[in-house]
């Protein structure tokens, strides 16, 4: 199933797929930026780190467009408990003290309860993914 398509990815064009992924990046961009505006606390941390793993879902389909909302969740959770153990290393914590583009992207310190609200974005993003997929699927095919 993909972003746009339901059971059938052949049924959308690429294009109108990657239209609405850059759709969705932009609005979790927004959403995360609107989260740390008016939230503090673990709020803002966790529910920053969830978006975090939303916003890779929505890059994965921009990039393939014709990945299974499965897939798409797998590799923004891959990606982000990658970055998240990256934070071991003393890379990261150095090119955050130099960038805020960095420390936004990459963080600076491991914290392991991080990688539990990745899987929560990961979920959510797969639980949308799917979703709309269906919606799409059902609005092309009409009522059965």
């Amino acid at each position: 199933m993909s972003l746009l398509t339901g059971t059938d990815s052949r049924a959308v064009e690429p294009a109108r797929i990657r239209l609405a992924a850059a759709g969705a990046a932009t609005v979790t961009v927004g959403a995360g930026l609107g989260l740390r505006a008016v939230a503090t606390g673990g709020l803002a941390k966790y529910g920053g780190d969830a978006l975090y793993t939303v916003l890779l879902l929505a890059l994965v389909v921009l990039v393939a467009p014709r990945v299974t909302p499965l897939t798409a969740a797998a590799s923004a959770l891959a990606v982000s408990w990658g970055v998240e153990f990256l934070q071991l290393s003393e890379m990261t914590a150095e090119l955050s003290r130099h960038s805020a583009v960095s420390r936004l992207v990459l963080g600076s310190t491991f914290n392991p309860p991080d990688l539990f609200w990745y899987a929560v974005g990961a979920t959510a993003g797969w639980l949308i993914h799917t979703a709309v997929g269906s919606y799409a699927a059902r609005r092309r095919t009409g009522p059965r």
